[in-house]
């Protein structure tokens, strides 16, 4: 099976090695995603729901850029620094999957990889051609 990926130029993606998103065959998997823009700053610091928003925004486009969409999503896993946040960053997933609904799970952690992130977001997707 032929194997694809993508970047969206994030300053960690070539030290850590790893690409936005990875597709084998029908399977896509969008790694955490963050909100960090093309510049490598953090977007909507102190804001949950926009850092999710922009977070869902970025693996709408990778899931596109290696021919899927946000109906091929079966999973995803959302990591917040207050779990406080849930309603808040749950609304906002509910808008972008709502008709789809894919398993999902969201856990609180201590820390993301910038201080000033506050959600980070997983997608599996399978492709139905």
């Amino acid at each position: 099976m032929e194997r694809r990926h993508v970047s969206t130029g994030a300053p960690w993606e070539p030290v850590v090695g790893y690409a936005r998103a990875v597709r084998v065959g029908p399977f896509v998997y969008v790694t955490g995603t963050a909100a960090v823009d093309e510049s490598g700053a953090v977007v909507a610091p102190g804001d949950a729901a926009a850092q999710a928003e922009f977070a869902l925004r970025k693996i709408e486009r990778a899931l596109a850029d290696l021919g899927a969409s946000l109906e091929d999503v079966v999973r995803t896993r959302i990591y917040v620094t207050d779990i406080g946040e849930w309603e808040a960053v749950g609304r906002v997933h509910g808008r972008f999957f709502g008709a789809v609904l894919p398993a999902t799970t969201m856990v609180e952690v201590a820390a993301l990889i910038h201080p000033a992130l506050l959600v980070e977001i997983e997608a599996d997707a399978i492709v139905r051609d």
